[in-house]
Parts: structure tokens; sequence; C-alpha cells
């Protein structure tokens, strides 16, 4: 500045340099914004400790982290989750921090302004096989369209059941159900799963007489979600998208018969693999298996 080259200047009555508090002093400047203009100001940083690994490294074990998944789409929590699991632990806003500067968030929807819903409680019961969630979602193979029959239970979010079809008929409709109930209740007999409820849609195939009189046999309640409220079911619709974004559209089925084994195969990755961030990033298969454990105990 006109300020500092002026201090440097010889006086030719002292011979020495005038100095930058005589120069401030007859020009009534202050010192401090001279030497707020002289100083060169820090590169802005995150305040606080930057923790045992560098942004580059964690970036690195993100990256892997990502890579190694089964899955598409996961977000920073599931991510934060996994590193812990690994034995990396930092904090979730950091992991949400470098997976934003490095375009690796999982990608969003942004939705329309919703109106009144009928529903405004809650369907997530207290234990598991208290209800399920069943619904049905279309792909295409090479041999033409399939439907892809599904069944959830809504507290542990675990695919009790799931089945591919070229036709989306009522008898199909019920083979996930059926898996379930093998699977869960020990057999197919009268009554054997009494206390369970099974949430559909009015779709034709769940508000048929053969659907509703077969889980009458099995013992289970029909529980049809509100009209034009699709958020009534929806676990099985939540699990549709997995499905979808980690099967359906990024994989090519020759069959349907290749379809419906891929689709069992991936219902144990996804039991065993995929982690609910409201059980404590728990797998399904995991919070399922507490569960029966606490009732036992208690027992």
């Amino acid at each position: 500045t006109q300020a500092q080259a002026m201090s440097r200047v010889i006086s030719p009555v002292t011979g020495k340099p005038y100095g930058l508090a005589t120069v401030c002093r007859a020009w009534r400047l202050a010192r401090s914004g001279v030497y707020r203009h002289q100083s060169t100001p820090p590169a802005r940083q995150r305040r606080g400790p930057l923790g045992a690994m560098p942004d580059d490294a964690l970036t690195t074990e993100i990256r892997g982290v990502l890579a190694a998944s089964p899955f598409h789409g996961e977000g920073h929590r599931k991510i934060w989750a996994r590193l812990r699991y690994a034995g990396t632990r930092t904090s979730m806003r950091r992991v949400l921090r470098l997976m934003r500067q490095n375009n690796l968030l999982a990608p969003t929807r942004v939705g329309s302004p919703r109106g009144p819903r009928n529903h405004d409680g809650t369907i997530i019961p207290d234990t598991v096989d208290a209800m399920w969630g069943t619904d049905l979602t279309t792909t295409i193979t090479g041999e033409g369209q399939a439907a892809v029959f599904l069944a959830v239970d809504h507290c542990s979010a675990e695919c009790v059941g799931i089945h591919a079809h070229a036709q989306a008929t009522r008898f199909q409709a019920l083979e996930p159900i059926r898996q379930g109930v093998r699977q869960h209740f020990g057999g197919f007999a009268k009554a054997i799963a009494r206390g369970l409820a099974v949430r559909h849609d009015h779709g034709s195939q769940y508000m048929s007489h053969h659907f509703q009189t077969e889980i009458a046999f099995l013992g289970i309640e029909s529980s049809p979600a509100f009209v034009r409220a699709p958020e009534g079911n929806g676990c099985a619709e939540r699990f549709i998208r997995t499905l979808k974004e980690n099967l359906l559209w990024v994989r090519t089925f020759a069959t349907i018969e290749e379809l419906r084994q891929a689709s069992l195969a991936f219902r144990e990755t996804y039991n065993t693999t995929w982690l609910i961030e409201r059980h404590g990033f728990l797998t399904p298969a995991q919070f399922r298996q507490k569960q029966l454990q606490t009732a036992a105990v208690a027992a």
C-alpha cells in the first residue's frame, strides 16, 4: 500500500526511514487497517479436530465400501454404518460432507407437494409376523413381460416371500404368502398363521374370492390399505424400490425362470445384508433373530 511504501522512504533531515507509525499519524490512518491489507487471510476450513484419518484416506475408504456393497443407491447413513462395522469410526456428518464433495451421494427424487393424507398413523407393528405387506411389480424379460409378487414383514422389513410369473393372476399372488407361512409358521395348514394380518391394495388379485378365501383358511386377517393412499402399503412399496434399483433395473433376464431364481437369490442377499436404519442398522434377519431371542428370554 502507499502507507507502507511511504514508511520506507528515507527522511532528508534524520537520514532514517519515516516508519509506519509516523506515516499513519500524519495521514490519519489506522495501522490496524494497513496490517490487515498486508496479511494474507487464512484459508477457510472446518473447525474442530480432523480425526484419525485424513479426508483423502477416508474418501478412499468410502469408495471401497460403495464398490464392495451388493446394492446401489445406499445413502451416507448406511455407508457410515458399514465403515463402523469395518473398524473405521468417524462422524456421520463428515461422511456426508465427503460424499457430497465427491459426488458419491445416492440419487434422490423430488416429488410434488402432497394433499391431505388418509393415513396418519403407523404401519409398523411391535413384533415380527404381526403384519405382512404384499404387492406386485413388473419387468421385461426375453420372453416378454413378467410379474414379480412379493411379501414383506412390516416390523423387520424382511422379504418373507417373492415369486415371478408370466401371468399376474390371483393364484400367483398367493405364492409369496405361502413361502412366508411355510418358513415362519412351520407348515401349511388351517389357522396355522392366526394372529397375522396381510396388508394389500385393492388390486383385483388381492380382492378376489380365491385370495381372500385362502388367507382366511390360514388364519390370516385381510387388511386392505386406504383407497388412494399407497403409503398404507409403504413397506412393500419401499422394498419394490430396492428391488428395482438393485436387480430389475440393472440386470437382464433371458427367461422368466431366470428372473424367478434371481429374485429368490436377491431375497437372501437382502435379508442378510441390507441395513435398516430404524433398527440400529441391523439387517432384517439380524433384527428377527434378536427379537425372537428377546421373546424366548422373556418367556
